[in-house]
């Protein structure tokens, strides 16, 4: 027991760890972008990168993941990734600087589901719930801690020295990484390399849509899930032009209004940590996924600051709860050994749709307005929330964990 909440404080403190370095990382790139070109649209292409690294990676990256050793492939991502970092502050080229940090966000958004198979590798299935409410308040608390630190070493040094500081956090988080157990006993499965073709990725491809078919009702629900989550991108694609010029709030203003949201985030990982283990995955996701859309609604058809603060501080305090019930969700529903191809290939997808929903956002922005995107967007988020509450509670569309079943009939 001893040894088993050992290496969950190890993952735990490595996923804090990156996390902080990552929100250091994010405002420091974006101070040094809008110093070095005076440009806010220069800065928004780095908000493009991270959709466009998921669709060039995530078509084929699950068939790695799954063929690879995942503790060893953390640990190469993570020291990759701090490598690179390392290398922004000597790039004196816009566009070579841009294609770095797609280099970055790709290694990211193969790290992802690789450490989600890991975990759920890792952790029994009685203590996922309990682990996820917990993850959850550490990136809360690294949304927090992460601005905050940076805005201390920008009073101490300047936004270079923070890109060297999340490199060694990155670092740090690799070496973490190397102290927790290997749950694959160290083996690199034999078709990882020398048969990774076009073949193989199309028969992934079969298996992932066979197990969809089979499983529809899981696959559903993160489908809702997703689109709930695509709708928030681009939503908050035009959150500051949405607060400065249609609220009209002052930089201040719209200060408080990011801390408000952060005490929202902090206060709802809090208690999502004390009543997670006695609601279920499922209401922990629909209930979490309605009152997100009703607090992206507030905020959106707000027309004085208190109004858009009530909205702000409810969106942000129903995070917790959505994302853990759908990681306990996802871990105890999709098989393990294809976890890696299922969750790249549907991100993929979901990446495909964020970009053409905040292109969707930007356009009606221009051609309507601002208020009309977010509103817009604000209630079809909504309605996808509610259509997750209902095919989730429906008894008739309700299983149980497939995955041994599923698993049975597919070639992994």
């Amino acid at each position: 027991m001893k040894k088993v909440t050992r290496n969950l404080f190890i993952l735990l403190c490595g996923i804090g760890i990156s996390n902080v370095g990552s929100w250091i990382y994010h405002i420091a790139l974006n101070l040094i972008i809008l110093d070095r070109t005076g440009s806010a649209l220069a800065v928004i292409g780095l908000y493009l990168l991270k959709p466009l690294a998921i669709l060039f990676t995530n078509g084929w990256s699950g068939s790695l993941i799954d063929r690879m050793n995942k503790r060893r492939l953390m640990i190469g991502l993570t020291i990759f990734e701090a490598g690179v970092i390392t290398c922004l502050p000597f790039i004196g080229s816009l566009w070579i600087l841009y294609g770095f940090v797609l280099v970055i966000n790709m290694a990211s958004s193969v790290f992802h589901p690789t450490s989600m198979t890991y975990i759920t590798k890792l952790i029994s299935r009685n203590e996922r719930k309990r682990f996820n409410a917990v993850r959850s308040l550490v990136d809360s608390g690294a949304f927090v801690i992460g601005p905050a630190i940076a805005g201390l070493l920008f009073m101490i040094g300047t936004p270079i020295d923070a890109i060297f500081i999340n490199a060694a956090a990155v670092l740090v988080a690799g070496g973490l990484f190397y102290l927790l157990p290997d749950v694959e006993r160290g083996k690199m499965t034999t078709r990882a390399s020398g048969n990774f073709s076009l073949a193989t990725l199309q028969e992934d491809w079969r298996a992932v849509y066979h197990f969809s078919r089979r499983s529809s009702y899981v696959m559903i629900i993160y489908s809702f899930f997703s689109a709930v989550t695509v709708m928030t991108w681009g939503v908050d694609s035009l959150e500051a032009a949405f607060a400065k010029e249609v609220l009209l709030l002052t930089n201040t203003e719209y200060g408080f209004l990011v801390s408000v949201a952060g005490a929202g985030i902090l206060l709802g990982a809090i208690i999502n940590t004390l009543v997670a283990r006695v609601l279920s995955d499922s209401w922990l996701m629909g209930m979490g996924a309605m009152v997100l859309a009703c607090g992206y609604l507030v905020f959106t058809l707000s027309s004085s600051f208190t109004l858009a603060s009530i909205g702000c501080f409810v969106l942000s305090f129903s995070l917790a709860f959505m994302n853990t019930g759908f990681y306990t969700f996802y871990q105890n529903n999709v098989p393990v050994d294809v976890m890696g191809r299922i969750g790249s290939l549907y991100s993929f997808v979901e990446a495909l749709f964020t970009i053409l929903v905040m292109l969707a956002c930007g356009v009606l922005a221009e051609l309507i307005s601002i208020r009309f995107s977010v509103v817009t967007g604000s209630v079809v988020m909504l309605c996808f929330a509610i259509g997750l509450l209902i095919y989730e509670s429906l008894p008739s569309k309700r299983k149980t964990s497939q995955s041994d079943s599923v698993l049975d009939s597919l070639d992994v």
